[in-house]
């Protein structure tokens, strides 16, 4: 059976197409929670421009003879306007858009990443940031905290005290959290610095998956962003330009969250919650 999975994000909109295993994933950046961080509300624009990406994957995922599933993270389930969204998608591409919890995010994530495995994962979005750990088949820790790098970039800016100020606040409940196991790191903002640190030019998952990115170069890379204009951010070599405004504060998270969990380094994974949605509903 072939699957089209879309992933509608607080940033960007994924589709992964499936046939017994991923044949490839793509991304489209449309800042579903531009605005939401102030107004508890996903903004109409920003909700046309989401939809019509959804339409699209949706449409290509018909094309190829797959069923279309898709969900919405925290984006959606935290506006108070969330189910209008999903009416529009409906709407639109006749998709119906299953909103998911904070706690099955972190699921999701961390069996795409791991699946069955015990360690942990660190998933940082736009609007979210979900931490969960396994431990002898059981989860030990899960979290999804209120903050991701687009409420950080509409919260804080380029601001770099002001950043790690409210990362420190908002990551408090990680504080004396241990994973014994591999830690892996999965979304856009690891993706991204992973990238920068190979230099890519083009993302390609089987140079980045099982890439160590240690506390050291995490701290380097966020210290030297803040340094940098956005312009100057878009000339790094391997650097999404897409996430040129966001990647200092997403940077400045993952960096906190390593230390914070007493971590030397977390682990690049490209599985991450497109997978781990197909495994909890017991199609892959």
């Amino acid at each position: 059976m072939k699957y089209a999975v879309i992933d509608i994000g607080s940033n960007s909109v994924r589709l992964m197409l499936w046939a017994d295993g991923p044949l490839y994933k793509k991304v489209c950046t449309t800042r579903l929670a531009e605005g939401l961080s102030c107004s508890g509300l996903l903004c109409d624009t920003a909700m046309d421009r989401t939809a019509r990406a959804v339409a699209g994957f949706c449409k290509e995922g018909e094309q190829a003879g797959a069923q279309v599933l898709a969900f919405a993270t925290a984006a959606v389930r935290s506006a108070r306007n969330g189910m209008e969204f999903c009416a529009r998608v409906r709407a639109l591409c006749g998709v119906t858009v299953e909103i998911v919890s904070g706690g099955e995010e972190a699921l999701l994530g961390l069996n795409g990443a791991l699946g069955a495995a015990d360690g942990g994962i660190v998933d940082i979005g736009g609007a979210s940031t979900e931490v969960c750990i396994r431990e002898r088949g059981r989860i030990a820790f899960s979290v999804s905290l209120d903050i991701g790098v687009v409420r950080l970039f509409e919260l804080c800016g380029q601001d770099g005290n002001r950043l790690r100020a409210v990362v420190r606040e908002r990551i408090e409940p990680l504080a004396g959290v241990v994973c014994r196991g591999k830690m892996c790191a999965i979304g856009g903002t690891a993706s991204t610095l992973a990238s920068v640190k190979l230099g890519l030019e083009e993302y390609d998952a089987s140079k980045l998956n099982g890439l160590s990115l240690s506390a050291d170069y995490l701290d380097e890379i966020a210290a030297r962003l803040l340094t940098l204009s956005v312009e100057e951010r878009k000339a790094i070599p391997g650097m999404d330009v897409r996430r040129a405004d966001v990647i200092a504060g997403g940077a400045v998270l993952l960096a906190e969250i390593v230390h914070v969990l007493g971590l030397q380094n977390v682990i690049f994974s490209d599985g991450d919650n497109l997978e781990g949605y197909l495994a909890a509903r017991g199609l892959s």
